[in-house]
């Protein structure tokens, strides 16, 4: 193998670790520190993306050419509001109902859902693997929400609202701005998406307002989610694509439900019955089946 596919798969399984241990950062916030989503989401989305658009004027990147066209600025605005802010926001309000490893799972029915959302706009019927990922992915929402029982539900009803939510705006997250990102930088649109999307929060959501326990601890958890959890978390898979490709990348991710799982349970003491797991299981295979199948495409293209 070569050194720059090892060094890709390496990057992009820290970035996924970086994503699930941020999350879990936010979980220790939200039990230990009165802090809520409200007061982490907007600090995490300006300041990492203030920092990405400095880091970016630094490598003299043209960061406001995206503004110079209606169109252009109309999908950074679209972007920031319903990809990127609406997006971290219900993920980590999902954390603070449920857990981070919970959250991320429920998140991962995202590409099933991009999966839907192609074959409806191709007008086409679901290929076999495709149907078999919606299956797995449907099946692990139902054994999370329900532990198999249809009479009562075994998640708080504003997690499994937040996490659809999430899952919902990880399709707009991934498939809204590809034109933007095709004529800009990734990392400049990025960071234009944060930052904005943290201002309209903050002014939102007010989290001045939120007595919070300052801290030491939280400094330091907060600092870990915007430097580790956002910054390198978003370089390392985005290298990581470009080393090993979209699809390879796209399934090594699978380690951040599994490090946030992983986390949870023996940092903050979080129990997670043989059900949960299950629940778990069905829905990281549906993406490693919608990931393997999206590998053997870029194979027969090349």
């Amino acid at each position: 193998m070569k050194n720059g596919k090892v060094k890709g798969i390496v990057l992009t399984l820290v970035g996924g670790i970086f994503w699930g241990v941020g999350g879990s950062c936010g979980q220790y916030l939200f039990e230990n520190k009165e802090v809520n989503s409200g007061l982490l989401v907007p600090i995490r989305l300006f300041a990492a993306g203030l920092l990405i658009l400095v880091l970016q004027l630094i490598r003299k990147e043209k960061i406001f050419d995206v503004w110079k066209e209606k169109r252009d600025a109309a999908e950074t605005l679209l972007f920031a509001l319903f990809g990127m802010m609406l997006c971290q926001y219900s993920y980590f309000t999902t954390i603070q109902y449920s857990n981070a490893g919970t959250a991320t799972v429920l998140q991962y029915t995202g590409p099933a859902m991009i999966l839907v959302y192609l074959c409806v706009k191709a007008k086409r019927w679901p290929k076999a693997y495709e149907i078999a990922a919606l299956i797995f992915s449907c099946g692990g929402v139902f054994v999370l929400a329900t532990h198999g029982d249809l009479s009562s539900l075994a998640l708080p009803p504003e997690a499994l609202f937040w996490g659809i939510v999430a899952a919902v705006t990880l399709v707009v997250y991934n498939l809204q701005p590809i034109r933007i990102i095709a004529k800009f930088s990734t990392l400049t649109v990025m960071g234009w998406g944060m930052t904005i999307g943290g201002i309209v929060l903050t002014a939102i959501m007010r989290p001045w307002k939120v007595s919070a326990v300052w801290d030491g601890e939280t400094a330091a958890a907060l600092s870990f989610i915007v430097l580790f959890g956002t910054i390198a978390a978003f370089y390392c898979y985005l290298t990581g694509v470009r080393l090993v490709g979209a699809a390879n990348a796209s399934l090594l991710a699978c380690i951040e439900p599994i490090a946030a799982t992983i986390v949870a349970a023996a940092w903050l003491k979080v129990r997670f019955t043989p059900i949960d797991l299950v629940g778990f299981a069905l829905t990281i295979t549906a993406v490693v089946i919608i990931s393997v199948y999206q590998i053997k495409a870029e194979r027969k293209n090349t």
